[in-house]
This record gives structure tokens, C-alpha cells and sequence, in this order.
């Protein structure tokens, strides 16, 4: 079988692989088009963010048998028209859920100690601790939107904590020792802190809006480390002002895309935007949640396994 690598990947993925007996060739520069024009040559292809995988890219694709991305979700390719022409879809949710948990917790985290703040108020010469009073996790009730790999993850790191793990998910059935499933009125009604861990659908863009924030009784925390689409940045705002949300912890915005720098250089920042980069309480980061140096390796390992295990 012959697999085309369309974005560079920890090396032990194309090793491995060889030493299945796999061909495995490498094209990280052709345009899409380009590659549409050679994709009938392969059986499968490993994809990371590069471009989406439409209807038309499947089309020319003859011979495939797999599409295999090295990441947690499938939203860039065309789900349902790749079934029915029977190809097998390979994510490695597995490969990075430690991670996203691991970070969802340094958010949250920081957020409660306002360790943001406060090392930038250090650095310039200020030394305010009564400013910098942090808040306790210990207490709390934590609700989590999705409760697949990384929603599991991220309530594992919380056995630590003397807290109540809610989880709200469209599959029955998947409280764990670690979270007990309630309904979204339950969730709503009982958190103190909110954690996004749910796949870009139709059913989760926009879903953190203005009507879904007001129906929290309490005042809460927001983490989201799923995707930024999930959440209204304006009505996120909105909540800030108002102390709705007490703060937030975004490794995902709604403004992702391969020219975000370009909102910066072009002087083309929303207005939205521009109130969480000056915020006190929100931390960013660049979608980086899943990107430690070990899950670059596990998201590969993972991929090889359940291509060995499907067509060896």
C-alpha cells in the first residue's frame, strides 16, 4: 500500500510504517490542486491542518482506502461523503488527551492565582499581593461540555482536588468514577467553572452564547481548550463586562485561521478581540493545548498502531 504524508510529522510515523512494508512518500509544498492530481496513486494519506478534504478531493482519490489525521478530531474532512465511499477515518484523540488535560488544569489554575497579572506586575517593578489574592479550587463544582478523551483527562487531574465533576454529553451512559453525567439544566444550575471539550459540529458552533451564558445560576469560569468556533467571542465579552464569567481561558478562538497574524499587521483586530488581549482575566494561547513534545509523539505512535491493526 502506498500512503502520501501531506503534512511533517514526529519521525517514527514514516519509520514505522516502512518497516510494516508501506510506501510512503512526502509532499509538504504542492497546492491542493496539485495533489488532487496525483491522489489516485495512493491508498491513503496522513493529513494534520493542511487544507479540507472535500467532496472534490475524494473524488479523485480512486484507490483510497484511509485518511488518517494526526489529531484529535475530523472537522476538516468531509465525514460522511468519505464513508460512503467506504474509506476508513483515523483520528488519534488518544495521542494528546493528557496534554489537553494537563493544560485545561494550568489555566484554570492560573486563572484562580492570577498568575498572569501578577508576573507582569513583578516584571515592572510592582510587588502587589493583596491585588494578587488568588481563590481556591477546593470546593467547587467543575461542569464539563463533552466527556469523551478529553473531557475524561481533564476530570482525572481533578481527583486531586476536593472538587464535583459534572458532565454533560449527548452519548448516555458516561459517568465514571472520575465525573457523574447530569443534564445541561443540572450543569447550568450547579457550576462554578466551565471546560469546553466537545468536537467542531453543527451542533457546537456558536454554542456558547449569550442565552447559554445567562442560564448559569452562578457566576463561572470559562476554559476552552476544544475549538473556538464553540464560543460567541462578542457575547464572551459581553459576560466579562458584567462579571457573567469571571474569566476565561482560551487556547481556541473564533478568529483562528492560517492569517490570524494578519488581524494584528493589518490593523484589523475586532473589537472583541481587543478586549482579551488587554483583560487581566483571560489567558490566551495559540491552540497548544494538545501540543507537548510528548504527544507529538504519542499522536504518531497512535496513527501507526490503528493503521497496523486495520490493514495488516
Amino acid at each position: 500500500m502506498k500512503i502520501l504524508h501531506l503534512d511533517t510529522n514526529h519521525p517514527l510515523l514514516i519509520d514505522q510504517l516502512n518497516d510494516l512494508g508501506f510506501t510512503n512518500n512526502e509532499d509538504y509544498t504542492s497546492s491542493k490542486a496539485e495533489i488532487e492530481n496525483k491522489i489516485h496513486l495512493y491508498d491513503g494519506f496522513i493529513i494534520r491542518s493542511r487544507f479540507s478534504i472535500d467532496k472534490n478531493f475524494l473524488d479523485k482519490a480512486t484507490n483510497l482506502k484511509f485518511i488518517a489525521r494526526v489529531g484529535a478530531g475530523l472537522e476538516n474532512i468531509n465525514c460522511d461523503y468519505a464513508t460512503s465511499k467506504n474509506i476508513e477515518l483515523i483520528a488519534a484523540p488518544e495521542g494528546n488527551r493528557n496534554a489537553v488535560g494537563e493544560h485545561s488544569l494550568g489555566m484554570l489554575l492560573s486563572l484562580f492565582n492570577k498568575l498572569n497579572k501578577a508576573d507582569k506586575e513583578v516584571r515592572n517593578g510592582k510587588w502587589l499581593r493583596e491585588e494578587n489574592r488568588g481563590i481556591e479550587l477546593d470546593g467547587r463544582t467543575v461542569g464539563l461540555i463533552g466527556y469523551g478523551n478529553m473531557g475524561k483527562s481533564f476530570a482525572k487531574k481533578l481527583r486531586g482536588f476536593d472538587v464535583e465533576v459534572l458532565c454533560y454529553d449527548l452519548k448516555p451512559n458516561v459517568s465514571d468514577e472520575n465525573c457523574k453525567q447530569v443534564t445541561l439544566e443540572e450543569l447550568q444550575k450547579k457550576a462554578a467553572i466551565l471546560s469546553l471539550h466537545t468536537p467542531q459540529t453543527e451542533l457546537t458552533k456558536n454554542m456558547i452564547n449569550e442565552k447559554f451564558i445567562n442560564n448559569f445560576k452562578n457566576n463561572f469560569w470559562l476554559i476552552n481548550t476544544a475549538r473556538g468556533k464553540s464560543v460567541v467571542t462578542k457575547d464572551l465579552v459581553s459576560a466579562l463586562e458584567t462579571g457573567k464569567i469571571l474569566g476565561a481561558g482560551l487556547d481556541v478562538l473564533e478568529y483562528e485561521k492560517a492569517s490570524f497574524e494578519n488581524l494584528f499587521s493589518d490593523n484589523k483586530l475586532p473589537e472583541a478581540f481587543k478586549y482579551l488581549i488587554h483583560s487581566e482575566n483571560v489567558i490566551l494561547s495559540p491552540h497548544v493545548a494538545g501540543w507537548t513534545v510528548e504527544s507529538k509523539e504519542k499522536l504518531a505512535q497512535t496513527i501507526v498502531d490503528k493503521i497496523k491493526n486495520k490493514f495488516c
